[in-house]
């Protein structure tokens, strides 16, 4: 399970070194490959709870290997695509089968796992989690430069279906012998109504985000933000209800109310925002304004990658008196570092090793303000509430991700456009810009547990 789990994560991060490729063969705009990178994670980040409770309803790993065989068939289909909106099409497709099959381990680590054992598979997990994203930057690079039987981008889809199926036969064998739910957790409900709401809400706030710089920042762009605020509000409300109703609400509110939930989910959302404008950005700038190849951006990205999955395998083993400190920690060195790589690059230069030291902070500090947040909202989750708990955080991953590459992705583009030409120099101005932006959402990650912690 952990091996898919890689693989999907994998696939949210590959298209990004691929995304410049992808623009220049499909003739895709800048709006239409923000929705390529961030289409999977729309239908990812809306439907992960109704697929955690799907897993609660006919056992996680039946529902684990139905979600496995869509995402394999929609990456086959993403290989064959002839055009940007297919594209896009069937890459909304395939966030809908991760969603379906990704809640699941989380889930199952929940309700298998106990004490000091929950704790190490947790840790586990947040690292494959971790080095899954900076390693799709490097699996990229490689694909993509390799041009197999001259394919271009093709082979970062492609190359899940092949896994995918070994995936399947593995899985038949080892998930679903014993899987079978409770009766009290085929009784509960999905909550339709409010799936609705959430991925009203979710889509009414992404897509202005994505379409509205192309389009020059439309009145309906904003009435649409308008709107998703209002629908979250709605959502909030219409949840509360139902669960004082006796009835099972998308995101059960006495999860969100277990101690120290809220200020996890805020740092959640925003550590990965920052990881994934990070490597939006970054990856757009390197091969568009200093022209490197997408083998050599993939392979930029590799201290990060390691650095991430170092820390994120050795935090625990660290002093007990550092724990507490770790994730502001990191939020700080990820805003330190943010604005390393920013000087580094700010003369449209290759910023040579302290371009790379300032990658390994980044590695370092999203570590540690990711993993042992992750591990500490999970580790004392009863496990009648492993499903939801695993969905709603597992749905903030993804919503973070998806908002960091649309808001960051946006204010690269718009400064460029208001810059000029996308030269080394003036695009290296609009990359410093986005660094800043990004070290100002990690210090406030930092500052959260002073206003958000719950006693």
């Amino acid at each position: 399970m952990l091996a898919a789990q890689f693989m999907a994560l994998l696939d949210v991060f590959i298209v990004n070194v691929a995304a410049p490729t992808i623009g220049t063969e499909l003739h895709a705009s800048g709006a239409q490959l923000q929705l390529v990178v961030a289409g999977y994670a729309i239908t990812y980040s809306v439907l992960l709870i109704t697929g955690a409770r799907l897993g609660e309803r006919f056992g996680h790993g039946r529902v684990h290997l139905a979600g496995l065989a869509l995402f394999t068939t929609a990456s086959l289909a993403c290989g064959l695509a002839q055009g940007a909106t297919e594209l896009i099409v069937f890459r909304l497709v395939q966030g809908a089968g991760s969603a379906v099959m990704i809640p699941q381990v989380l889930s199952l680590i929940q309700r298998n796992f106990t004490g000091e054992a929950r704790m190490k598979a947790l840790g586990v997990y947040s690292a494959v989690l971790a080095v899954g994203a900076a390693a799709g930057q490097v699996v990229g690079g490689v694909l993509v430069s390799a041009d197999l039987f001259g394919t271009g981008w093709r082979p970062v889809f492609l190359v899940n279906v092949p896994v995918g199926l070994g995936l399947l036969a593995v899985g038949t064998r080892a998930l679903l012998p014993g899987d079978r739910p409770t009766p009290r957790d085929r009784a509960r409900g999905l909550d339709l109504p409010g799936l609705v709401l959430l991925g009203a809400a979710v889509s009414l706030c992404t897509v202005p985000l994505v379409l509205g710089q192309e389009e020059g920042w439309p009145l309906w762009s904003w009435l649409s933000l308008a709107a998703a605020a209002i629908l979250f509000t709605v959502f909030c409300g219409y949840e509360s209800r139902l669960a004082r109703r006796g009835g099972a609400p998308l995101i059960t509110p006495s999860v969100l109310r277990h101690p120290g939930m809220g200020l996890a989910v805020f740092r959640i959302m925003a550590v990965m925002a920052v990881n994934g404008g990070f490597l939006f950005v970054l990856t757009l700038y390197v091969q568009g304004g200093l022209g490197y190849s997408a083998l050599r951006a993939g392979l930029s990205f590799a201290p990060t990658a390691v650095i991430f999955g170092i820390v994120g395998l050795t935090w625990r083993a660290w002093p007990p008196s550092w724990q507490r400190l770790l994730t502001p920690a990191g939020f700080v060195i990820t805003a330190l570092a943010s604005l390393g790589v920013g000087l580094a690059l700010k003369d449209g230069g290759d910023g040579g090793v302290a371009l790379y030291a300032a990658y390994a902070g980044v590695g370092v500090g999203l570590a540690l303000a990711f993993s042992p947040t992750l591990t500490g909202a999970l580790a004392t989750v009863p496990p009648r509430h492993a499903a939801d708990a695993s969905g709603l955080l597992a749905t903030v991953t993804q919503l973070g991700q998806l908002i960091g590459v649309a808001g960051f992705g946006t204010l690269f583009l718009n400064r460029l456009e208001s810059l000029g030409p996308s030269e080394a120099y003036t695009s290296a101005e609009a990359l410093w810009a986005c660094m800043f932006a990004l070290a100002g959402t990690a210090a406030v990650g930092a500052v959260s547990g002073l206003v958000l912690r719950r006693r």
